[in-house]
């Protein structure tokens, strides 16, 4: 059984989709960019701030489930340009302390033209 999670300290979802579902005691988050929960806009600029605002915005879908940064078990993450690898892993190691699985690819293009996007999956436990 899929259970929503949802939380307005995180950005709302801008399609038709959820911030994150639980089922068989994972968390499947959906990907995340840096959007000002309280404001609703993207006010960060450089990758470094955005990469921020990103790890937060995630923290707080994880805190919604009852989970944390420690139980992640799989991340993917989205540049939208591979010179900012870099700052981006910079930023990323300071929060993913347990070193999940992870992707990282450039894309085209991001919603809202923003630099970088991670969706992630943590482990709840059973379910």
């Amino acid at each position: 059984m899929l259970k929503k999670i949802f939380t307005k300290e995180a950005p709302a979802a801008i399609g038709p989709y959820s911030q994150a579902v639980t089922a068989g005691g994972f968390l499947f988050a959906s990907g995340q960019i840096p959007i000002n929960p309280a404001s609703g806009n993207v006010e960060a600029q450089g990758i470094a701030d955005q990469a921020v605002q990103v790890m937060e915005n995630i923290g707080q879908v994880l805190r919604a489930a009852g989970s944390s940064f420690e139980d992640v078990v799989k991340t993917t993450c989205f540049l939208a340009d591979m010179g900012d690898f870099g700052a981006f892993n910079e930023v990323y190691a300071k929060y993913f302390t347990e070193k999940p699985a992870r992707s990282c690819v450039a894309v085209k293009q991001l919603p809202k033209d923003v630099l970088c996007e991670v969706e992630i999956i943590a482990y709840l436990g059973e379910g």
